[in-house]
């Protein structure tokens, strides 16, 4: 099929394009960054285990 062809060559260059992308980053450039993202995933996780009690609507 054409279309697979094309979708696998796209996929190839575009998995080229992170993976020298990768090589290149360094954590340290975004420390700021990178501890706000933690932090976020930290409180996600907290909502995650504690969630909101909300108030249910008992049907008439």
């Amino acid at each position: 099929m054409p279309f697979s062809d094309i979708h696998l060559q796209l996929h190839a260059i575009r998995a080229t394009e992170l993976h020298a992308e990768a090589a290149t980053y360094h954590p340290q450039d975004n420390l700021l960054r990178l501890r706000l993202g933690w932090l976020l995933v930290e409180l996600g996780l907290r909502l995650v285990q504690h969630p909101a009690r909300t108030p249910r609507i008992r049907a008439a």
